[in-house]
């Protein structure tokens, strides 16, 4: 199965499109991994970064109890 990120042709993943690093990460905000995500490890190491640094940012919650309610 191809990554997704492969067919669209994307180089790189930025860290602010939160929407886009959602889906990647699980209801508890986890970081899915490759295998489940279908990306290939290149693209799987840039989702990981980005997310890792959104979190860092303020942009995503680190866990379930920093959302708001």
């Amino acid at each position: 199965m191809p990554c997704i990120c492969c067919q669209e042709k994307i180089d790189s993943i930025d860290y602010k499109e939160t929407k886009v690093l959602q889906k990647f990460t699980t209801g508890q905000f986890k970081i899915i991994t490759g295998q489940r995500t279908g990306l290939c490890p290149k693209h799987q190491r840039q989702m990981t970064k980005a997310i890792k640094l959104a979190r860092f940012m303020a942009l995503m919650p680190y866990t379930r109890k920093q959302t708001r309610k």
